[in-house]
């Protein structure tokens, strides 16, 4: 069955500059983490992709919850994503995965949807990081959860890391982001530059663009290194396989930096080059 029986979210290819479920995770892990990935991959193409209205995004994230409401409680694999949730049932009753992490990252997702170009922005920093508590953070607690790390300082540490991968991703995409509505430069920060929250479409064209762009990169690098340490509390190859999507975030930032931080008129993108430096950089973590 596939994940999408319709054209209204065709898949589109994504661009991902961090590994999942890599030749450095745990093969026993493999299955559950890409069970994960799908689950969010897909939640995240409903409200994302294709062209469906607002109303048929909405109506089917409900669907998609149920969906896995339904899982969660033993009956997966004959819905509308049968496949799917029957992936995601497997790996929940064999490492009893937490619940709540899931439908946080569905709320998200609905948050994704109801924030239109109409009703556009986040208002600062703190109301930022609020939305990547549940789109991004659930997804680093449902591994550490997998890899048996559930101490109250490496959860914190982990939603860091993952915080600073979602802004990172925010920065690097600004060129994309902005033609389709998708804005998450904070409000506060934009005014203090001189950017006009209500005029996103003026942002390019502002001189200080690419200082405010730059000021939010320190603040993102700053996030991710007060998270870092995590990597030497994940046993194993799990904890290299870590060491890695924190340096690919860090390149992410030092590739934006590169460019003087203009991203609103082109992404920058990792390549097989930045390897060898990421890398280093993991093996001196």
């Amino acid at each position: 069955m596939s994940a999408f029986p319709d054209d209204r979210y065709r898949p589109v290819e994504h661009y991902e500059n961090f590994p999942v479920a890599s030749w450095l995770c745990p093969p026993r892990l493999r299955r559950p983490i890409a069970a994960i990935y799908w689950f969010a991959r897909t939640a995240d193409d409903i409200a994302d992709e294709g062209n469906a209205t607002e109303g048929e995004r909405l109506a089917d994230l409900l669907t998609y919850r149920n969906e896995l409401a339904a899982c969660l409680a033993g009956n997966s694999g004959s819905g509308r994503w049968g496949n799917l949730f029957a992936a995601l049932g497997t790996a929940r009753v064999e490492f009893a995965l937490p619940e709540q992490p899931l439908f946080d990252l569905l709320a998200a997702f609905r948050q994704d949807v109801e924030k239109t170009r109409d009703r556009a922005g986040y208002r600062d920093r703190a109301d930022l990081v609020d939305y990547c508590s549940r789109s991004a953070n659930p997804v680093g607690r449902l591994l550490l959860h997998l890899y048996g790390v559930t101490d109250a300082k490496s959860l914190a540490q982990s939603d860091a890391i993952c915080t600073a991968l979602q802004l990172a991703n925010f920065w690097q995409d600004l060129s994309v982001d902005l033609p389709r509505g998708r804005y998450y430069l904070p409000a506060e920060d934009c005014r203090r530059h001189g950017l006009d929250p209500s005029r996103p479409r003026s942002w390019p064209m502002n001189p200080n663009a690419p200082q405010l762009v730059r000021e939010l990169c320190t603040w993102t690098r700053d996030l991710m290194l007060s998270g870092a340490p995590l990597v030497h509390r994940v046993p194993g190859r799990a904890g290299w396989e870590l060491r890695m999507v924190v340096q690919g975030g860090l390149r992410v930032l030092r590739r934006i930096e590169a460019m003087g931080h203009r991203t609103m008129q082109r992404r920058p993108a990792l390549g097989p080059l930045d390897v060898p430096t990421m890398l280093w950089g993991a093996l001196w973590m």
